[in-house]
């Protein structure tokens, strides 16, 4: 029998193991590795961030509920990927066999590329649940004596969605506090223009992001680089589209958020065959390692190149409707493997953002996420405010109860009206 091995208990690997289970034979066994006991919805951390939502509402202990369908679980993490030897090497010194294995991890946030950057420092973060708690904090404190805002993404970034929606939730608190008028907010990103995503646009997200930002009175810099940031201070150098510098600007910030670079984690980073000099994992078609064809491979941790290239690096995101597409291809393919069969599954890599401004929110669909593309649609109204709230109390519902249901391509329909959204109970 066989021993299936998940990296990482968050978006991608949660789903992996459940979808996994399903489709794995009597007698096979399938264990999650974490570095933390808990699961929490990412998503929701720009709500968090402003103590709209405490971390209770969005997070909890997974072994418990992977216990339940028959899942093997350790919070030890992943220190060291040993693929020559079939065995990964946890965070206390054990090591765990494995006939395949799934990385599923995410990504290292890369911080440190840009001096002064990151909760340690001098700018928040919603990239992770801890970081979101340290950013409320911050938020309480910013509010009594208000100032300039600085918010947005820095060079190398692939997940633009979030700081968008924390801009405009920020904007709706501070309306909702009525101070809005004490705080000037200026966007900073490495984007090409507004509404870019990572994506080269979708549909009209260019003109609808601009009149929101414009509705709010929010400032922006595209083509940007976030050269160093000092207390209260950024300082960004603008360039052209042909990547010449045009200007430089010195910021300055009561409070600031900065989506940082992502890299891949410790545990695979410069594992020759395996990743690319970032540390994402190498895949082929069907989520397989061209060189260790038992290591599959999901989520923010894959290996994509940019949609196109643009003058200040930007990287393409990986949304939660490409990543349980991901997950379903990976899941079948490795039972095709024990049947002894070839792998014939494949992603559909298409994309979902649903992002809420606090009151209101845009969503898109790219079918596929890289174009040219069969479904191009962007809209914006109350219904996508309502819709993340639903979505989240939704998700998190299906982790517990640990169905493999494909709860982003029931989102996608509904959002194009082709069903309702149900729930999983």
């Amino acid at each position: 029998m066989a021993h299936i091995v998940i990296i990482g208990a968050g978006l991608g690997g949660m789903p992996m193991a459940y979808e996994m289970k399903e489709l794995a034979r009597p007698g096979d066994r399938v264990t999650v590795v974490s570095n933390a006991p808990t699961f929490h919805f990412v998503p929701s951390n720009p709500w968090v961030a402003v103590n709209w939502r405490k971390r209770d509402d969005i997070e909890f202990p997974v072994a418990e509920y992977l216990g339940r369908k028959g899942i093997e679980f350790t919070s030890a993490g992943a220190k060291r990927v040993h693929p020559e030897k079939n065995q990964v090497e946890l965070g206390d010194g054990t090591l765990l066999d494995y006939d395949f294995l799934v990385v599923a991890t995410g990504p290292r946030l890369a911080f440190d590329e840009v001096e002064g950057l990151g909760p340690e420092h001098h700018t928040q973060s919603v990239c992770h649940v801890d970081h979101a708690i340290a950013a409320g904090s911050a938020w309480e404190d910013f509010v009594k004596k208000p100032g300039p805002i600085v918010v947005g993404a820095v060079q190398g970034a692939s997940c633009y969605g979030p700081a968008y929606e924390f801009a405009f939730i920020m904007d709706t608190d501070l309306r909702r506090r009525k101070i809005r008028d004490r705080v000037p907010m200026t966007f900073v990103t490495a984007e090409p223009y507004i509404g870019h995503l990572g994506l080269g646009g979708v549909g009209d997200s260019k003109t609808l992001l601009e009149s929101a930002m414009r509705d709010r009175d929010i400032k922006w810099i595209c083509n940007a680089k976030t050269t160093r940031v000092e207390a209260g201070k950024m300082f960004v150098t603008e360039h052209d589209d042909m990547g010449r510098e045009k200007r430089t600007h010195e910021l300055p910030f009561g409070f600031s958020m900065m989506l940082p670079a992502f890299k891949g984690v410790d545990a695979v980073i410069g594992i020759e065959g395996l990743v690319n000099p970032r540390g994402f994992v190498l895949i082929d078609e069907h989520q397989r390692n061209p060189k260790y064809r038992n290591i599959y491979a999901v989520g923010v941790c894959v290996a994509i190149p940019p949609v196109e290239v643009t003058p200040v690096p930007t990287g393409a995101p990986k949304t939660g409707f490409m990543i349980e597409s991901m997950v379903t291809a990976t899941a079948h393919n490795i039972r095709a493997v024990l049947d002894g069969r070839e792998p014939d599954e494949k992603a559909t890599w298409n994309a979902l953002c649903l992002a809420d401004f606090g009151d209101t929110g845009v969503a898109f669909v790219a079918l596929p996420q890289i174009p040219p593309r069969n479904v191009n649609w962007f809209s914006e109204g109350r219904w996508v405010h309502l819709a993340k709230v639903a979505f989240e109390k939704y998700f998190i519902r299906k982790m517990k109860k640990g169905t493999s249901e494909p709860v982003y391509e029931r989102l996608v329909m509904h959002a194009l009206g082709i069903r309702k959204l149900k729930s999983p109970d």
